[in-house]
């Protein structure tokens, strides 16, 4: 198979069947990254007991917190290399994909004294349990040394994703998850390494997937080809990369802490709460995941025919994304709340634990689709190249708003469901104001008027 033929066109042909074709693969690919962490949760809830589960998912809002400000990065380079790439400009696209992997490699680096420094601090911070922080300090040490891997699999996914290419990423991917779950089982169950043998088969599955997509990219044709010795941080191509990247990083990042603060708040509930907690959320990380890949097919396809200079597709696009994005949130949604005894009985036994669990996934799984909403208006403006009004929405109409809930609102109600309630409501706010800054974009983007030189 030539590797043309992983590629698709964005920038002509219809819309929703490429939206699709792109979106599917990134989504079953999003899928088995997220099989890491389940296939963590669920071994150490089945083979190592209720406070080894606890300890893996408590941890998940603090890794969230330190990697997705360098995760953000990828974003900028996904819409750097887009945006060339639809422009023709060979040139500048070489240039944008060495700095992507030149800064991937860094911010690993980076994470890693990050995670070994703040890790277990951060966890005190956060009330975690006595009977629990032992265990979940040793997972996120052991975590954080192998992110140099995680962020070189991100960026070069990335760029893959601006090349039109989701179904690489999905055969690397596969042959990582397998790995995964070998590895997990024989580490857990046989060597009895409990959080440390999960923890461990994450990173050395994280490695191959990185090895894979690196050499993929080596032997990839045409500007986009990675030559490793030709690694450098250009500072125009790095200056435009971090325009959109640090942004979208300093927004997920704060979306983190707020999350971080929420998380804070089950703790307080106990650990069969927190054990309740964590299985629910990894399975609507699945939902999330899901209208994620339509998020990112988004900007993609965006950032393309931005490059082209296409105005008439944008329209097309985001009406074909919203759709899709609502469709994918209410069904998933509505069957993880359906099945949600038999899929929390997964990750542990304890009626209390599957009890705990149902109460997140009808709060949030159920009307998730509206988060999926939010971040396709989102892509749009991303797409397009704006930077600084999409984190200032987000962070006013989700970030700050959950952490003003948490002070009002649940301190007056401290239960479970008005503290989940937090999600839904923030959703609405910032997707409505999201739009609003679309309809702003449409009037005096230079695309839309008809002076746009690419």
């Amino acid at each position: 198979m030539s590797k043309e033929s992983y590629k698709i066109d964005m920038c002509n042909g219809p819309v929703l069947p490429r939206v699709i074709a792109f979106s599917l693969p990134l989504m079953l690919s999003s899928c088995l990254q997220l099989l890491f962490n389940a296939a963590d949760v669920i071994v150490v809830g089945r083979f190592a007991g209720s406070e080894s589960l606890a300890a893996v998912g408590s941890t998940t809002t603090l890794i969230s917190l330190l990697t997705n400000l360098f995760i953000g990065f990828s974003i900028g380079a996904n819409v750097n290399v887009a945006l060339t790439l639809g422009n023709r400009d060979d040139a500048g696209t070489r240039d944008n994909v060495h700095t992507a992997v030149a800064l991937s490699l860094i911010s690993g680096a980076a994470l890693v004294v990050l995670g070994l420094l703040f890790a277990r601090p951060m966890l005190s911070w956060m009330g975690t349990p006595p009977d629990v922080i032992d265990k979940a300090s040793l997972y996120l040490t052991i975590i954080f040394i192998g992110m140099p891997s995680n962020m070189a699999y991100n960026f070069g996914s990335a760029i893959l994703r601006a090349m039109g290419d989701t179904r690489r990423p999905l055969y690397f991917l596969s042959a990582a998850g397998v790995l995964n779950v070998i590895l997990n089982l024989v580490f857990v169950i046989v060597f009895r390494m409990d959080v440390a043998g999960v923890a461990l088969a994450t990173i050395l599955s994280e490695t191959l997937s990185a090895c894979l997509i690196l050499a993929c990219l080596c032997r990839a044709g045409g500007p986009c080809r990675l030559n490793l010795r030709r690694l450098y941080l250009h500072p125009d191509r790095l200056k435009r990369m971090l325009h959109i990247g640090l942004p979208a990083g300093i927004q997920s990042a704060l979306f983190s802490f707020s999350n971080v603060l929420i998380q804070s708040s089950i703790n307080s509930f106990g650990s069969v709460v927190m054990a309740g907690s964590s299985a629910g959320a990894s399975i609507e990380n699945f939902v999330y995941i899901s209208m994620n890949a339509v998020h990112q097919a988004t900007v993609s396809f965006v950032s393309q025919n931005n490059g082209a200079g296409k105005p008439e597709r944008i329209g097309r696009i985001f009406v074909s994304c919203l759709g899709l994005v609502t469709v994918i949130g209410l069904v998933m949604g509505g069957a993880v709340n359906l099945f949600s005894v038999p899929l929390l009985s997964i990750y542990s036994s304890s009626p209390d634990v599957i009890a705990a669990g149902q109460i997140r996934l009808l709060w949030i799984s159920a009307p998730y689709f509206l988060c999926g909403v939010m971040e396709v208006v989102m892509g749009v403006m991303r797409g397009l190249g704006y930077a600084i009004t999409p984190m200032l929405v987000a962070l006013s109409g989700a970030c700050l708003f959950r952490v003003v809930w948490l002070a009002t609102v649940f301190a007056w109600f401290p239960t479970l469901p008005v503290l989940y309630l937090s999600y839904p409501v923030s959703w609405v706010l910032t997707a409505g104001i999201h739009f609003l800054t679309y309809l702003y974009a449409r009037k005096h983007h230079p695309l839309f008027r008809g002076r746009w030189e690419g």
